[in-house]
């Protein structure tokens, strides 16, 4: 085996999905000296992963990255719900969180042109994916992490790094290492992914979910003409005939009901879906985010967007330790804030997904008759509409019970995201300040001259925006102040607008600001 590297790294990340490389994009912004290894010898080209969602756009745009993604990938317009060949409903999302975010909308990114996305960012960065290389196995000790890489021509090197982050999906090295387990299961179908460029009525840039008897199909328009991504399930019978299944053993049934004419089949890969968590998600000095640490079915968009948000939370904790800018014990803040939310979201998941594929005549039932009847004229509804917004689009995920949120002014409580508000003005929010990435304090109304200075003295940004009614009604209180996070997350909500709370937590954390 090799000596230790001399690579300096600060952050061992294992897995070059989304997870990781946002992961090491978060980490290179800060400063931190990142190594990315994965055993793949590329990029992934069939990928499942296909929305982005607009908390993440949000965290996107800190770093300069939502407008790629949103000029590359498609708006998700409207839906419409197919019933036995039948079109039976049609939901119009549009903007369907105006006055929310800055990104009312969901976005279709498959996740290949996605990962390259990030891959090109990083090396803007300087930082390359290390392929072909494999974590075998690691030490936690002596307050440093010693991993074992297999490389690409067969050597053993050690690498020495402060922190390892297991980002390598559902059979995780890092997760086998840290004897964590996986408690959860798989569903029963087997279901297939395929990239196509097609014709027909379906081809409108829509999204189009057919619920049948004992089938379903979800066809998500891409960017280019007749170009599209179905989902769909294997029949039990093809499922069974061989190990080797391709576009041939799919039933056609559906797709002939909807009108859906496949010209060329660009690729075509089968997988099973899991529903699981891990039992923890730290232990040391080693970390799990993305489907190495939680997996579920993909109703709603879920399962990259909630990896990515893994990945933001624990950036900035990881930089503001290794840079002596918070006491280490911030890093105890992740597991609680990420795996509470990863639970819930199994659990949702899970019972929307079994009532989209299951085969009991009940669940039948309210699939083919009512659901066609019930989702349209819900959504016509305005409450519906931003509850269903604020619902999938993570907006409303929040670290509440955290130990480093405190405090409500107005609705808004201490772990709560920052409502947004729109300025005058072009492209002028109070987000703007947030592309900082790091810890400031915002005031909607008026600050007093001791206030300011406060926050002069332990340079705190502060950032005072004038009352406008439309502040009240998302939440937020006349001159009350806001400790925001790096990551755009509430610390502090207090009413009264007083210095000593906020330099109180600053003190308890040992929280320094970057300026």
């Amino acid at each position: 085996m090799n000596s230790p590297s001399s690579h300096d790294t600060e952050v061992l990340i294992v897995g070059a999905g989304p997870t990781g490389l946002v992961l090491g994009l978060w980490l290179t912004r800060f400063g931190v000296r990142v190594r990315i290894v994965d055993k793949t010898s590329e990029p992934g080209t069939t990928s499942r992963a296909l929305a982005v969602q607009a908390r993440t756009l949000e965290l996107y745009d800190q770093i300069g990255l939502a407008k790629a993604v949103v000029e590359r990938g498609r708006k998700a317009v409207a839906a419409n719900l197919w019933v036995s060949g039948k079109r039976e409903g049609h939901v119009v999302f549009g903007d369907m969180g105006q006055g929310l975010s800055p990104f009312p909308y969901a976005i279709i990114f498959p996740q290949d042109e996605h990962e390259r996305l990030l891959i090109e960012r990083l090396k803007e960065c300087d930082v390359e994916v290390e392929r072909r290389t494999e974590l075998i196995k690691f030490e936690d000790s002596a307050g440093r992490v010693l991993a074992h890489l297999k490389r690409p021509d067969g050597t053993i090197e050690a690498c020495e790094s402060a922190y390892i982050a297991g980002c390598d999906g559902a059979r995780s090295n890092v997760r086998e290492v840290l004897q964590m387990g996986f408690p959860g299961g798989a569903y029963t179908h087997l279901f297939y992914i395929a990239d196509v460029q097609a014709s027909g009525p379906t081809m409108n840039g829509e999204l189009h979910l057919a619920l049948d008897t004992s089938d379903f199909l979800f066809a998500f328009p891409l960017k280019g003409e007749g170009r599209a991504r179905l989902v769909g399930t294997v029949g039990e019978e093809a499922e069974h005939q061989h190990d080797d299944l391709s576009w041939d053993d799919v039933s056609k049934e559906v797709i002939r009901r909807m009108r859906i004419e496949v010209e060329r089949v660009n690729w075509f890969s089968t997988y099973r879906v899991y529903h699981r968590v891990a039992d923890h998600f730290s232990q040391g000095r080693a970390f799990l985010l993305g489907d190495a640490a939680h997996i579920h079915s993909p109703v709603g968009g879920q399962g990259m967007n909630t990896g990515i948000s893994d990945a933001v939370n624990l950036a900035w904790k990881l930089a503001a330790v290794l840079r002596g800018h918070a006491d280490a014990s911030i890093l105890d803040s992740y597991e609680p804030e990420r795996i509470a939310f990863a639970r819930r979201l199994v659990a949702t998941t899970d019972r929307a997904f079994t009532g989209v594929t299951s085969r009991s005549a009940l669940t039948r039932l309210v699939r083919l008759h009512l659901v066609p009847i019930v989702i349209p004229s819900l959504f016509k509804l305005p409450q519906m509409r931003r509850f269903m917004f604020l619902t999938i689009s993570q907006i409303r995920v929040n670290y509440r019970e955290s130990k480093l949120s405190v405090g409500r002014a107005g609705e808004v409580h201490g772990g709560d995201r920052l409502p947004w508000v729109k300025m005058d003005g072009v492209d002028a929010d109070n987000f703007k300040p947030l592309t900082s990435m790091d810890w400031q304090v915002h005031i909607y109304g008026n600050e007093t001259p001791d206030f300011r200075s406060s926050c002069n003295s332990r340079k705190l940004p502060l950032h005072v925006f004038p009352w406008r009614p439309e502040m009240g009604a998302i939440g937020l209180r006349r001159n009350a102040a806001y400790l925001v996070r790096p990551d755009g997350y509430v610390a502090i909500a207090d009413p009264e607008a007083s210095a000593t709370p906020i330099t109180s937590y600053l003190d308890t954390h040992k929280i320094i600001t970057r300026e």
